[in-house]
């Protein structure tokens, strides 16, 4: 075995401690990287496939009632391939062992079966068949959920009629990957599904022979929706369109590509922020050691070995604890992404969920850890392999010292030598303090953003289900009904009051930017359904002009006092301007406000109501819901408590598995840090501790100096550690912004305290261990030598 291979061995196992704390958080970030890259390609790989087997529709339009005669002429716009004419309809659904109403969507499908547009894939049973008009498919998620088998029924009102729907299949489709209520941010799939039913069945039911209410098309390749979507308006707009939209719009398309965008984001930022910490710490070892190891260097100079194979053994040294970091994160990382893919196929529903390594992936991982500790080591590596011999004979020179600020400060306080003597170490060498503080800085910060976010969750349900979400219910309307139905529902019995509410597509023109969505019309002194700014503060609608949320002012450019178009999807499909009241820095969603005043002399006509929030009395919700189950006028009922379990039992699912791995990296990088920090110290000073040993100070008295700096250095880190927290807060809450939601900047004091707790404790282990080994310092052989 050659010297320098004996040397690099015996070298790794005298550093064990260290070389281990370094494997940690190369796996940490190795693994996080793997896993969220791995669930990335993971959702992209299915989504691609899912929709390209199944057809998924390019574009979406939704229109009161068009006669299929419209089918041809759609069929020969330019760029159009193929066209699917469909009926879907809400519908409430009293689903057996549920006390709720549920709603359910009815999507047409050919019977007997054909290819089609978004086809749905059989999980299980079979296709419904002509002769029985009420034989449906369930959704997967939904029969699930609920425990529905084939051959249970689910009562449901068809355009006034009580009708039991009798499943004999369940399946999955590309246009319900992720499948949630409309105005939902979380799947709820107990409350909420999708049956498909024969076309003819459904035509009866809605009166909708020889007409359809939903287009769904696929374009040529090549063809950019934009292109289509204005003559697919005007064809169809004389049925009453409310707009076509393309397939970025779609609803659960738009949360898919938010998650797989997060995943994206993710797998760069976290393992980014892990790997850079390991370039420090290989930086701050290697750089201390070579600095130990001047006499080695020049006595391997001395027996003929070149800069370029001393530069390459300090190099593998520094590739050890990467390597061995590399393959535990690599495996512990495709392990993880496993499970994750479980986790994901419970909100995500593709045929198939079967999880496949992506080797590329790991290849990846490894020379991305490989290059993090190159670039770490490099420096190091280059000072070591440049040394001349004879000055590497020579012991480092000590640095100058002189009485400084800190030194004289703590003179005022006390006149104790050990106390003096940390005041000298960390004044004489302020870039070694300066960097220590800034590697616990780093451990601090990341412990507390990680922390952070379970903050931030928190404030959002408190926000969302506590100042803006007010009501016990939200029944929505088949059809916009006039302010007598508003005060019909206010007098069923178990509602206590009861407040309408409009909901108007439309579509925001600034400009050349152009953006659809809705308007919300809200009472100014509404009080179950507020407007509520991100800080808290409570918004009144303005009785004149629009108010914007930030999130669409600022995609469309529009600011406060600008004039903006808005052109009606619905009845006349009018276009009018109106003056931009002001802003509002919403949580969720990119909406507009308008007051009923303000909205009644925009339109005209009588006001109309799209639904009513209801606070009811809780000891009659069961005679409230089975009012709701059987009115024809009702399409849907959104139950506050439902919404915020769905909420909560998402987050512990998903998030909280994700942030609690990302909390446990971010603990052990902060061990790393800190037991590194208090290593190198002892590997540095130890001839010096062990004189003052000779001198007469006790075991203590030693390690308390050692000791003592280390715990100065943590306590100055905790004042930087807040700052860096919160700029990796923001750098997440900008990278995750989208027009769905905006994550707040949250971080409760009890959070900074954690990371101060972390780090603190990772500090005390590792004095423990330090302390120890002080303890059994050979006072001969450390003055024999300068390791």
């Amino acid at each position: 075995m050659r010297a320098l291979t004996r040397k690099l061995l015996r070298d790794a196992w005298h550093y064990r401690g260290q070389m281990t704390a370094i494997a940690a958080v190369v796996a940490c970030g190795i693994a996080t990287f793997v896993a969220l890259r791995s669930m990335h390609g993971h959702l992209r790989g299915s989504q691609r496939a899912y929709y390209a087997s199944a057809r998924f529709a390019d574009v979406f339009a939704p229109v009161r009632r068009a006669p299929l005669r419209v089918v041809q002429e759609l069929q020969a716009l330019r760029g159009v391939a193929n066209v699917d004419a469909r009926i879907v309809a809400d519908v409430v659904a009293d689903v057996p062992r549920l006390a709720e109403p549920a709603v359910v969507r009815l999507v047409s499908v050919p019977v007997p079966r054909t290819t089609s547009l978004n086809e749905v894939h059989l999980s299980e049973g079979r296709w419904p068949v002509p002769a029985n008009e009420d034989e449906v498919v369930a959704s997967r998620a939904f029969a699930a959920a609920n425990g529905l088998a084939l051959g249970d029924s689910i009562g449901v009102v068809l355009n006034g009629r009580w009708r039991w729907l009798r499943i004999v299949g369940t399946g999955v489709s590309p246009e319900y990957v992720y499948e949630i209520a409309a105005a939902s941010l979380f799947p709820d799939n107990r409350r909420f599904g999708v049956l498909w039913m024969g076309r003819a069945s459904l035509a009866a039911a809605f009166d909708l022979a020889g007409a359809f209410n939903d287009l769904a098309l696929t374009l040529a390749p090549g063809v950019v929706p934009a292109s289509v979507l204005e003559a697919v308006d005007t064809l169809l707009a004389p049925f009453g369109s409310v707009g076509a939209y393309p397939r970025a719009d779609q609803v659960s398309h738009q949360f898919l590509e938010g998650e797989i965008d997060e995943t994206q984001v993710t797998s760069i930022i976290l393992p980014a922020i892990f790997l850079a910490v390991t370039a420090f710490l290989l930086h701050v070892v290697l750089s201390r050691l070579v600095g130990m190891q001047r006499e080695q260097i020049a006595t391997l100079k001395a027996f003929g070995y070149g800069n370029v194979a001393i530069a390459r053994h300090y190099l593998a040294l520094a590739m050890v604890p990467v390597a061995g970091g590399v393959v535990a994160g690599t495996l512990f990382g495709l392990w993880f992404a496993s499970r994750l893919a479980v986790v994901y196929a419970r909100f995500y529903q593709f045929p198939s969920a079967a999880f496949v390594p992506d080797w590329t992936i790991a290849a990846a991982a490894a020379a991305i850890g490989v290059g993090a500790g190159v670039l770490g080591a490099l420096g190091a590596v280059m000072r070591g392999g440049s040394l001349p011999p004879a000055e590497a004979m020579r012991p480092e020179a000590p640095a100058r010292f002189r009485r400084g600020a800190l030194e004289s400060l703590l003179a005022l306080v006390t006149r104790s030598p050990r106390h003096a003597i940390v005041a000298r170490n960390l004044a004489r060498r302020p870039g070694k303090t300066v960097l220590a503080i800034a590697g616990l800085a780093l451990a601090g910060g990341l412990v507390i953003a990680t922390q952070g976010m379970f903050d931030a969750v928190d404030f959002i349900k408190m926000l969302q289900f506590d100042v803006v979400e007010r009501g016990d219910l939200t029944v929505t309307f088949r059809e916009p009904q006039r302010a007598q139905s508003v005060r019909d529902i206010a007098r069923e019995v178990g509602v206590l009051e009861a407040e309408g509410f409009r909901v108007v597509p439309v579509r925001v023109r600034h400009h050349a930017a152009t953006y659809r969505t809705a308007i919300l019309v809200y009472p100014s002194d509404a009080a179950l359904r507020r407007v509520v700014a991100m800080d808290r503060s409570i918004r009144r609608v303005p009785a004149e002009g629009i108010l914007l949320s930030e999130s669409l002012a600022l995609r469309i450019g529009a600011r406060r006092g600008d004039q903006v178009q808005l052109e009606w999807l619905e009845g006349t499909r009018a276009v009018t301007t109106v003056i931009v009241s002001g802003t509002n820095r919403d949580m969720l969603g990119s909406a507009a406000y308008m007051a009923p005043d303000a909205m009644q002399q925009l339109q005209g006509g009588v006001p109309l109501y799209s639904g009513a929030i209801v606070r009811a009395d809780p000891r009659r919700l069961d005679t409230l819901y089975a009012r709701l189950k059987a009115m024809p006028a009702v399409s849907g009922v959104a139950v506050r408590r439902a919404m915020l379990d769905s909420f909560e039992r998402t987050i512990a699912e998903s998030f909280t598995i994700s942030l609690a791995f990302t909390l446990g990296f971010a603990c052990v990088i902060a061990a790393g840090i800190v037991y590194n920090g208090a290593r190198v110290a002892l590997s540095e000073r130890g001839r010096e501790l062990a004189s003052l040993r000779i001198l007469g100070f006790t075991r203590g008295e030693v390690a308390g100096m050692l000791l003592g700096e280390q715990a100065a250095l943590t306590i100055a880190s905790f004042p930087v550690a807040f700052a860096v927290a919160y700029a990796f807060s923001w750098l997440i809450a900008a990278r995750f912004e989208s027009a769905l939601f905006r994550i707040p900047i949250v971080a409760r004091p009890a959070t900074y305290l954690f990371g101060a707790v972390a780090v603190s404790i990772a500090a005390v282990l590792s004095a423990i261990i330090v302390r120890r080994r002080i303890d059994r310092l050979d006072l001969v052989a450390v003055l024999k030598t300068r390791e």
